[in-house]
């Protein structure tokens, strides 16, 4: 299991502050993608229980409340579901009400169709998901927590799915 980085003050993914926690590899290679040293499945860092650690101990660093953001590469691509279960079910055992977000080339059409028990754990405890791959022809930086226009935010605690120019 590979990862790419970690970011412990993140402030560009999500409301707030977040640890960010970027995984390692995948297959879609966007043009103009913002990570594309992530796409290399055997790139990044070997994830170890020393990684899951710093995760945790991010998490709640001088009391500042944090929540998990989890990117790419692809974090629901078959190679990275388990690392991106682990972690998820790892922070919710420790901190059971960090929020967690996490962003995804796939469209959530596609993730429900998909029949993964990893997958289908991993969006039982994600709280808002940003699905879609990023078009470089719809790109609009204006845009809260996304590049293009075709991607969402969904609450998926809530039970919210918007299209994108719907939220602004």
């Amino acid at each position: 299991m590979r990862y790419a980085k970690i970011k412990k003050n993140d402030i560009a993914n999500g409301p707030g502050i977040a640890v960010s926690f970027f995984v390692q590899g995948c297959h879609r290679h966007c043009m103009n993608c913002f990570n594309p040293e992530t796409w290399d499945f055997d790139g990044g860092e070997e994830f170890t229980q020393n990684t899951m650690n710093e995760i945790l101990d991010a998490l709640v660093e001088n009391n500042v409340p944090r929540h998990l953001a989890i990117l790419g590469g692809e974090p629901l691509c078959e190679e990275n579901l388990f690392l991106t279960r682990l972690v998820i079910s790892t922070v919710k055992e420790h901190y059971p009400n960090t929020p967690i977000y996490l962003w995804t080339g796939y469209t959530f059409n596609e993730l429900e169709h998909r029949d993964n028990p990893h997958l289908k754990d991993i969006l039982g405890h994600v709280d808002v998901l940003v699905d879609g791959p990023y078009i470089d022809s719809e790109r609009d930086i204006t845009l809260p927590m996304r590049g293009s226009r075709n991607q969402r935010i969904i609450n998926l605690r809530e039970g919210v799915l918007r299209r994108a120019s719907e939220q602004d």
